[in-house]
């Protein structure tokens, strides 16, 4: 008996998480007009080496394992609701891509630690922050759009630039919250305020100083791109 209940109570949870990942798609898509996509996803049954679940896309040496577009491409994404119940109808486990830049949010991301030592130094400055999207690993700050010639003046302004921070601008991606990366579950570090007709962003020339600093001093940091 306690063995069915187990069952229905696993088949519940699963239905539950399958529905939360269709309604959040349509959410940032209708409501907010962040073009997504499904993400390629884990293979359950499938482990690696190193035990973390496979992805399932063809490759067995896949980098951002589950994390990226496979079927269909980047291109695919949209923010049409009919589409998206679609995809999610098919492949109800799919984890929810962002496809960035353009009008779309563009996302710095750097590791966990330095994440959240960037995140209480700019709360200390009294600087407004949009949506923060976490990992167990990864923490990624979502910023208004900006393009790569902007980017790259930035950056070049900087003495040097830890090799960790990762930018998410035209042509990239992010895994939204409730998909499951190999590293665990993606969720909100900051949410987007309820009832947000669309969720206000920063500037990336507002955060990146803080998010710089905080990789260099955190361990771990990764070497320093000199420019």
């Amino acid at each position: 008996m306690r063995e069915i209940l187990g069952r229905r109570r696993m088949f519940r949870f699963r239905r539950k998480a399958r529905t939360a990942r269709r309604d959040a798609a349509i959410t940032f898509a209708v409501r907010w007009n962040w073009p997504v996509l499904p993400g390629a996803g884990l293979r359950a049954t499938t482990r690696t080496a190193a035990g973390a679940a496979a992805c399932a896309c063809p490759d067995p040496d896949c980098v951002v394992p589950g994390a990226h577009p496979f079927d269909p491409g980047l291109l695919a994404a949209t923010t049409d609701e009919r589409m998206i119940r679609w995809w999610w109808t098919r492949r109800p486990d799919a984890p929810v891509v962002l496809a960035t830049g353009g009008a779309a949010p563009c996302a710095v991301s750097l590791p966990a630690a330095a994440g959240a030592r960037a995140l209480a130094a700019l709360d200390a400055t009294g600087m407004r922050l949009g949506p923060v999207v976490a990992t167990p690993t990864r923490w990624s700050i979502l910023v208004a759009p900006y393009d790569l010639e902007r980017l790259g003046e930035l950056l070049y302004a900087k003495d040097s630039v830890p090799s960790s921070l990762r930018f998410h601008g035209e042509g990239g991606y992010l895994l939204l919250p409730p998909s499951l990366a190999d590293t665990g579950p993606v969720r909100w570090e900051r949410a987007p305020l309820a009832g947000s007709a669309r969720p206000w962003l920063p500037d990336v020339e507002a955060v990146v100083d803080a998010l710089v600093e905080a990789s260099t001093s955190t361990p771990g940091g990764g070497s320093r791109l000199t420019y």
